[in-house]
């Protein structure tokens, strides 16, 4: 049975490339929506693109990913949040599905390698128990991605929410000394010197980009928060879009926002260090139920013996 379905998928794989290769596919009504859209926004309001470190990746790797995001293009298949994790995290979408892809073919490699070691064994050759663990590591495989830059974005954009609290303090100050709110954004990025933190070095580059495209300190901070997906630089981008030719009124919005971040922050470690108090009691409790049965199985054996 599992011979029959591994040599139906082989020749079904086989056909619908070949198929794919002769008949390519044309964009669909969702991707040509999409490029639509990107068009008119990019002639309604430049944006700047994000600069993204180079990763070490080799010819065959990056083309695989270039065409796993062409074949994502297709279909409209938009993967926002996905996206937003990784340029938080600084890397780039081709070299994400590249890499899962890659692992995926890595967890299939066990198929082979599993039926050989049963069969060098002598424990049987019957390839349905390997057949279906080398499925099981390549769907493993395939989402270790996620949740790896899943993770890794959340504890990222915990520091950048912190940053950005302490950015508005330091442009409340810089408007109270009498600084209009493009110098304030500026001054407040260069307080941090040459080599500023992460996060603010984002902020930074955002800001020095809307020089050259063209357009205000705000929207350049509300492109930055779509793109990494922050909704405070969102809000703080139409706070600013609304009010930036009132001085005062922009100072006490920014101070009140970066009170509200300050209070948001202490709730989720108090938040936090709630839940590891509570694991740790409960581990104490397993660890004290553990002694008790040590304790009382000597006692029990020999009541139950005699």
């Amino acid at each position: 049975m599992v011979e029959g379905v591994l040599a139906g998928g082989l020749a079904g794989l086989g056909l619908f490339l070949l198929v794919r290769a002769i008949f390519p596919a044309r964009p669909g009504l969702v991707a040509r929506l999409l490029a639509l859209d990107a068009v008119r926004e990019s002639t309604d309001a430049p944006r700047i693109s994000l600069l993204l470190p180079e990763e070490s990746v080799g010819a065959f790797r990056r083309g695989l990913g270039a065409r796993l995001a062409a074949l994502y293009a297709a279909r409209g298949w938009e993967a926002r949040s996905v996206r937003a994790d990784l340029a938080l995290v600084g890397r780039s979408f081709e070299g994400f599905l590249a890499t899962k892809a890659l692992l995926a073919a890595s967890g299939l490699l066990a198929f082979p390698l599993l039926f050989g070691w049963l069969l060098l064994m002598g424990w049987g050759a019957s390839p349905a128990v390997p057949f279906w663990v080398a499925v099981l590591a390549a769907a493993v495989f395939f989402f270790l991605p996620d949740l790896q830059v899943r993770k890794e974005a959340a504890a990222r954009r915990r520091d950048f929410r912190h940053v950005v609290g302490a950015f508005l303090d330091l442009v409340s100050m810089n408007l109270a000394g009498g600084r209009g709110v493009p110098e304030a954004l500026m001054m407040a990025v260069s307080v941090s010197g040459d080599q500023p933190n992460w996060a603010m070095a984002r902020i930074r580059d955002a800001l020095s980009g809307a020089r050259i495209v063209g357009i205000t300190p705000w929207q350049a901070l509300g492109q930055l928060g779509e793109e990494i997906n922050i909704d405070e630089l969102r809000d703080l981008s139409a706070a600013l879009g609304l009010v930036a030719d009132d001085g005062a009124k922009v100072r006490s919005s920014l101070t009140a926002r970066a009170a509200t971040l300050r209070r948001r922050e202490l709730a989720e470690i108090e938040g936090r260090a709630g839940e590891r108090s509570q694991s740790m009691l409960v581990a104490q409790l397993l660890l004290c139920a553990g002694f008790v049965i040590f304790l009382s199985f000597p006692a029990a054996m020999k009541m139950l013996g005699s």
